[in-house]
């Protein structure tokens, strides 16, 4: 069957709004928004989520992006029945619609394939709602978290590793968060990549507010920049 998780870290209504910076310039904002969906199914209460990024002022000129995702995803279960990705970024386009069917262990892409996948299957959007669902309040540095996710056509385990609990310092304030790196494989052997970084609130939201990248030239960071709609008061230190 189907599964019920009972979690407390989301609602409908809740909006998050990031600042792209490329070294010192603001180079694009995304916006991620929860909404509420009249549509069921198989009787289940669904919550639809949408994600848009795009390119900002005189970035638009040599990279310009325009990208937006959605996912309808299981409010009970915390996880997907149908997500639609539109990329466009520096004069390169591409679309996604995957239809999820959980009941089969299945996903059907636009390309007409079927998947077979693991049961409750994650999108990459749906993957950063239900990741909010997981209780970290015992996790020690060092410790895994795996969230199956279909992506780019393929089952791809997203792992996260627990590294710590820190305060961070932002442009708009001071929060608590817990610090997170990604785990990616290189040929058979995992290893943490440290040019990653993702700090998430120490708080019953669990939202991230700074994602910091080391990329060939110099470094991306994404940063929080506005909330509104949060389910609990946010680990922000005055």
């Amino acid at each position: 069957g189907l599964r019920e998780l009972p979690h407390n870290a989301f609602r409908a209504g809740e909006k998050l709004t990031y600042v792209v910076h490329y070294g010192f310039v603001d180079a694009g904002e995304a916006v991620v928004e929860l909404k509420e969906t009249d549509r069921t199914m198989n009787g289940r209460p669904l919550m639809k989520a949408v994600g848009v990024g795009r390119s900002l002022g005189a970035f638009n000129l040599f990279y310009k992006v325009d990208d937006y995702y959605e996912s309808v995803f299981d409010k009970q279960g915390v996880f997907p029945w149908a997500f639609v990705r539109r990329v466009s970024e520096g004069g390169y386009e591409f679309s996604q619609d995957y239809v999820y069917l959980q009941h089969r262990h299945q996903v059907k892409t636009q390309k007409e394939q079927t998947h077979e996948v693991p049961a409750h299957v994650q999108d990459m959007l749906s993957a950063f709602y239900y990741a909010r669902t997981l209780d970290y309040a015992n996790a020690k540095p060092g410790d895994e978290f795996v969230i199956q996710t279909f992506l780019d056509d393929e089952l791809w385990p997203l792992r996260m590793k627990f590294i710590g609990r820190e305060t961070i310092k932002l442009r708009n304030g001071k929060y608590r968060c817990m610090k997170f790196q990604p785990i990616v494989q290189e040929g058979r052997i995992f290893k943490t990549n440290d040019d990653l970084n993702v700090w998430v609130t120490d708080d019953g939201n669990r939202i991230p507010v700074l994602a910091k990248a080391k990329v060939l030239v110099g470094s991306i960071k994404m940063e929080l920049s506005g909330y509104e709609g949060l389910v609990h008061p946010i680990a922000k230190l005055d």
